[in-house]
């Protein structure tokens, strides 16, 4: 091929390239954030059709889903931050699975709502996620002073990680179920002939939030993972200096973990969780 065939064409290749970078680039949250949108009303007959309660913020908004109180109330209290597709009230096997343990005196369970995902309005993104995620533990906390524990499902293992973070004497254990290290690593995995580390906005490292986090930790991750891998579970599990265990389901695949409510892990993460001390939560 002569020179002047050449430099068009990869004047052609950059400038595509380049193109594609900003693409990405641009829509990179709409790439990573799958939210379901319903409408106010439709939420709440849905939440009625399976038997939860919404949760409010003091304004009234809608910030999530709850199975209720029992009395006497739950002794714990467990906030899930689910993944990247749907809205929270697609998730109530977890109510399903921990709200009635022990006839539901041992966990009230509440399903946090992203900003942007069902009826909630509010930005996509990392630091709007976190600063709502704060205002609902701050709910909980001015509403009693029972234990205050997260769950982080896949991409709501970034969430549950940066608040334990931020507000590790808030946080009295963490359950993080098909988690990732860092999302850069798995945004690499699939892109990695783009720059995506540098191009990332929400980079939600894990292993560096959970640093000096040493409250208990569970974490499950599945064998087959093709979205974030178990190796990504693992990373991050091996990182984690605190307190640990982790469950294995080996031939699940990242969405088809064995929720079963007879499955035992419900109960094994549950006594791990409720068998810690929280010195961490008393140290100055």
């Amino acid at each position: 091929m002569t020179k002047s065939r050449l430099f068009p064409l990869l004047r052609l290749l950059v400038i595509t390239y380049v193109l594609l970078c900003v693409i990405v680039g641009v829509f990179q949250r709409r790439i990573i954030y799958f939210p379901f949108y319903k409408t106010e009303a439709g939420m709440l007959a849905k939440a009625a059709e399976l038997g939860c309660q919404p949760w409010r913020a003091p304004d009234g908004t809608i910030i999530g889903w709850t199975n209720g109180r029992h009395e006497p109330p739950a002794a714990n209290r467990l906030v899930l931050f689910h993944g990247n597709a749907g809205y929270a009230l697609m998730r109530t096997h977890y109510i399903d699975g921990f709200g009635k343990l022990d006839g539901g005196r041992l966990w009230e369970v509440y399903l946090f709502e992203y900003p942007g995902f069902g009826a909630r309005s509010g930005k996509l993104g990392q630091e709007s996620f976190i600063e709502a995620g704060s205002q609902a533990i701050d709910a909980l906390k001015a509403a009693d002073s029972r234990p205050i524990y997260l769950l982080g499902e896949s991409l709501g293992s970034g969430l549950a990680s940066a608040l334990a973070q931020c507000r590790p004497k808030d946080v009295a254990g963490l359950f993080l179920l098909t988690p990732y290290a860092r999302l850069g690593d798995v945004a690499v995995r699939r892109f990695g002939f783009l720059p995506v580390r540098q191009m990332l906005r929400d980079p939600w490292d894990n292993v560096t939030a959970l640093h000096d986090y040493r409250g208990p930790m569970a974490m499950l991750i599945a064998g087959q993972d093709e979205v974030v891998t178990a190796a990504q579970g693992r990373l991050l599990y091996d990182s984690y200096a605190g307190p640990k265990r982790l469950w294995t389901d080996p031939g699940a695949t990242h969405n088809t973990v064995n929720f079963s409510v007879y499955a035992p892990w419900w109960h094994e993460v549950s006594d791990f969780l409720l068998d810690d001390t929280r010195p961490h939560l008393s140290s100055p």
